[in-house]
Formats: C-alpha cells, structure tokens, sequence
C-alpha cells in the first residue's frame, strides 16, 4: 500500500466516564497523490474522526498515518503544525473564520504564515475570493455574511496557498442545491488543475459522485472502497468558463511563486541581519 497519505491500522478509542467508545478498528486505506476522495458515512460512522487522524488534529490511539512519507503520529505538537502549514489546507464544516477579521483577512492568512507580503498576499485572497462568488463581500466580516457565504469563504482559505492535501469535512452542508454543485466543480477543478489532493468527508452520497474514490465507513470500519472513471465536475475541460479559470489560477500560481522565491531570500537576509546584532551583542 503506498499513496500521499497512507492510514496503517487506525484505531482510536475514546473514553467517556468509565466507558470506551471505538471511532475506529483498525483502519487501513491509501489515497493516491492528486486524488479526490471521499469518506461516505452516516452520522457516528467515525468518518470525520477518521478525518481528524489523517489531518493530525487527533492522535490515534494505535496505528500510522504517514503524509508524503512522515509519520504525522509521531510528531511533536510544534513539528506538526509546521508540517500542516507546508502541506495541508482545511475546510471545516463550522467555517473556523475568525470573527473579527473580513473575509479578505481570513482568507490571506495562511499566505501570512508563510511571510508573505500584504500587498501579494491580499491580492492572491482576493482573486481566490472571486473564484468563488465573493468578490463583493471582501470586506464583510464573518457576522455580516450568510452561513453559505462563510464556507465559500472557508474554501477560498483552503485552497489559495495551494498547499498538497485539502480535506474538506462536509464542505457544503450549508449551501443551496445550485451553489453545492457550483463549489464542488470549483473544488474539483482547482485540485486537478494543481494536482491537489482533496479528501472530502460527507453524508450525502451526492457529493461523493465528484470523488475519482468513495470509501464506504460504517461503524469504524471500511465496509468498502468504490472507484470512479468519470467524476462529475471533471468533463468539459475546453469549456470557456473553465479555460478561463484556469487562466486566473495560473496567473495566481505564478504570482506565488514569485513571492515565496522571495521571501526565501528575505528569510536569508533576515538571518544574516540577527546574526550581525548577535555578534555585536
């Protein structure tokens, strides 16, 4: 078994009182790098902890997840949330924005974490916001947007640093029939354009029809693993709506890469400035 993120034997046990409740038994699966998959289960089926253990939010209480070939288990708290900010980006079904920040601010700041500027930084978020139907709400504070407006926001966070692995928990329970459908093929067209790795856990077997692989999760367990050809969201690649994202996506991309190119030569200079004031010290 190998892939971008490789699950060996997954157990997690939670204690309430004096009892033990078993989210997971022994779970062991492989997503393959650049792939959508999804986690399909009912309420309480342990996907979304599943989920947690892959994203390192938990800690198992036996087994392995590795993520481009570390082990996330054994992993400090400081290393992990280094490694979660190089590589992974997240979706959260409660939207995780910060109240007091506008949609603009929340959505630049994973590109603040990795030291870019502002001006680049909020142009990036902004662009990101537009993909998604935001473009007149940067300014709007969580509190001031619909819960529909808040995921979109969520899922321009994820995406905009275009980091390996997005996993997404229930990304679009909130959202219309109309818009699901719209912020699914951007999700999906996004992850294939970048050769992303989106890992989406959900409910509704309607969602699972984007994903290349449904798991199928029951009570802790993989019951089974479904493989799909032809995943709505990935036809009509010359569409111009498409051709046009695309265009927008790879302008950004080349935008950010100019700016980690130099803020990997700020960084050098930065230590070297520290290590004057250190010796003159």
């Amino acid at each position: 078994m190998s892939g971008i993120i490789e699950v060996r034997s997954l157990r997690k046990v939670y204690r309430i009182g004096t009892e033990k409740v078993v989210a997971l038994v022994g779970v062991d699966l492989a997503i393959d790098d650049g792939e959508i998959c999804c986690i399909l289960g009912t309420s309480g089926s342990g996907k979304s902890t599943m989920l947690n253990l892959m994203a390192g939010l938990e800690k198992p209480t036996k087994g392995q997840v590795l993520i481009k070939g570390t082990d996330i288990t054994k992993l400090n708290e400081k290393k992990l949330a280094l490694f979660r900010q190089k590589n992974i980006g997240f979706v959260f079904q409660s939207y995780n924005l910060l109240g007091a920040l506008t949609a603009l601010e929340n959505v630049s700041m994973p590109l603040m974490f990795k030291g870019m500027g502002a001006k680049k930084r909020n142009k990036l978020a902004g662009q990101m916001l537009e993909q998604v139907g935001l473009g007149e709400r940067m300014k709007h504070k969580p509190g001031q947007m619909s819960g529909g407006q808040q995921q979109r926001a969520g899922i321009a966070r994820a995406f905009v640093a275009r980091p390996a692995i997005v996993f997404a928990d229930e990304p679009t329970g909130n959202l219309d029939t109309k818009t699901t459908d719209e912020v699914m093929r951007l999700m999906v067209r996004m992850a294939r354009e970048y050769h992303q790795t989106l890992v989406i856990v959900t409910h509704d077997p309607e969602i699972s029809t984007y994903a290349d692989k449904v798991v199928h999760i029951i009570d802790g367990q993989i019951t089974s693993v479904e493989r799909r050809e032809n995943p709505r969201g990935s036809e009509d690649p010359d569409d111009p709506a498409i051709v046009a994202e695309k265009a927008k996506l790879a302008a950004a991309e080349a935008a950010l890469q100019a700016q980690n190119s130099q803020t990997g030569e700020d960084g050098e200079r930065a230590t070297a400035q520290a290590a004057a004031v250190e010796q003159k010290g």
